[in-house]
């Protein structure tokens, strides 16, 4: 196993920044008892409500890379409170990354009600890509109903080598894009989030999005 190890306190204060090394401590004895090699130790004095953590990007860097595969952390209270808490399951469920605990003395079970919601996001995100991939289609329609030949784009298809198309969610491209961020720090954290996506892709897919949402406003 190659582990990840993350600890975080909220504060600054003596008594937390004590406990920040004392969850070190004993996050490197479990993963020393479990035979994991330890890849990397997060140390992070941030809110658990906060998603955009530096360490977490670092920790979801490691998962998305092949770097590492199992995290170890105190108790789920350190990965993230509320909202914050379920993103953070859900993508490391996506990047099937086991977790271990210090509470659990070993590998951590997710709880009935969490597992619950978290099939519900699951179905969710299912659904925004079924929806996203119809309005693409719808929008295609339209422009072929007004006189756009994709045939003429296909002429020089033999060239180059086919991809398939990466799937991510273009609705969080245009928040960061709103939020003042650059199409590359805007692909650098989907990266961190699992998605292996270039920068390229990031504005062309918004481009996309941006065309058909005028369209329909148009209409």
């Amino acid at each position: 196993m190659r582990a990840i190890l993350y600890c975080r306190v909220s504060t600054d204060k003596e008594a937390q920044v004590s406990s920040l090394a004392r969850q070190k401590a004993e996050l490197t004895a479990l993963a020393e008892n479990k035979s994991a090699e330890i890849v990397d130790c997060i140390e992070e004095q941030a809110s658990g409500y906060e998603i955009e953590r530096e360490g977490v990007f670092r920790m979801l860097d490691h998962f998305s890379n092949d770097q590492a595969d199992v995290l170890f952390i105190q108790d789920e209270t350190r990965l993230g409170r509320g909202n914050t808490k379920i993103a953070l399951f859900h993508q490391l469920q996506k990047l099937n990354v086991k977790i271990f605990s210090l509470t659990n003395d070993g590998e951590f079970t997710i709880s009935e009600s969490d597992s619950m919601v978290l099939q519900i996001v699951g179905i969710v995100e299912e659904y925004q890509r079924k929806i996203h991939n119809m309005k693409i289609r719808r929008g295609m329609r339209k422009a072929v109903a007004n006189g756009y030949t994709p045939q003429k784009n296909l002429s020089n298809q033999h060239l180059a080598k086919g991809r398939e198309r990466v799937g991510f969610p273009v609705e969080e491209v245009v928040r960061l894009r709103n939020n003042k961020l650059t199409f590359k720090e805007i692909a650098a954290t989907l990266r961190g989030l699992g998605y292996n996506v270039s920068k390229a892709t990031v504005h062309r897919r918004y481009q996309e999005f941006v065309s058909l949402e005028k369209h329909d406003q148009e209409r």
